[in-house]
């Protein structure tokens, strides 16, 4: 077979995948509009959980620790990942990428140090951790009147 034949191969193959998946996702988007029940009522649009009815609003106001945390176990997840990475590969690793894993690993040990140490991952409110300081509660101090 000549370069342009086997080019003219691939590109095909290609272009088949791709029409092959948009095929797929009209025929699937199709066939759920046309198979799909089409009554209404109020309470077809009412979210629905668990056998719960839905009480109060959707719209809460969250913590930014919520946010934070997440974004802690995504930043910690992924280096974990890279530590598995580095597990299936050490034997062609060596001592210097024993190393370079213990650099690496210590500096995600000093990263959750400091978190701990600027109260990041303390979850208790500010009003808690004053009386916290302050001692055992036979001991709290006296406010004025």
């Amino acid at each position: 077979m000549s370069i342009t034949t086997e080019i003219t191969a691939y590109y095909l193959a290609f272009a088949v995948f791709i029409l092959g998946a948009f095929g797929l996702c009209a025929f699937m988007l199709t066939g759920g509009f046309l198979l799909g029940g089409r009554a209404r009522s109020p309470s077809k649009n009412m979210p629905f959980e668990s056998g719960i009815d839905p009480v109060g609003t959707a719209r809460l106001r969250l913590s930014a620790k919520f946010y934070l945390v997440a974004m802690f176990f995504v930043i910690f997840d992924v280096e974990a990942l890279y530590l598995y990475a580095w597990a299936t590969a050490i034997r062609e690793a060596g001592w210097v990428g024993f190393i370079e894993a213990t650099i690496f690993t210590l500096i995600l040990l000093a990263g959750l140090v400091y978190l701990v140490r600027i109260g990041a991952l303390d979850w208790t409110p500010e009003c808690s951790r004053r009386l916290r300081r302050a001692g055992p509660i036979g001991e709290l101090p006296r406010y004025k009147r």
